[in-house]
């Protein structure tokens, strides 16, 4: 039986709205790699990729609203 690699996805921690998208599908990251730009109560809030791996799909656009929880970038292990 062939083994799935696991994903990861980077979530957001707080209600905020999308700032900037810093990386695109494909790219290869390592991990506290800024992934996305937050901004809550006029606070920015950088969102780092708690591992290493490819880009293998992003949920959000800058403009968007984020709430707790909610799916941000989806992180797959370089193969």
């Amino acid at each position: 039986m062939s083994k799935q690699p696991r994903v990861h996805t980077v979530a957001a921690e707080i209600v905020a709205n999308v700032l900037t998208v810093d990386v695109a599908v494909g790219d290869t990251i390592e991990a506290d790699t800024m992934v996305v730009l937050l901004e809550s109560m006029k606070m920015e809030i950088p969102v780092l990729a708690e591992c290493a791996g490819v880009v293998s799909e992003i949920v959000v656009h800058p403009g968007d609203v984020v709430h707790e929880g909610d799916p941000l970038v989806v992180i797959a292990p370089q193969s």
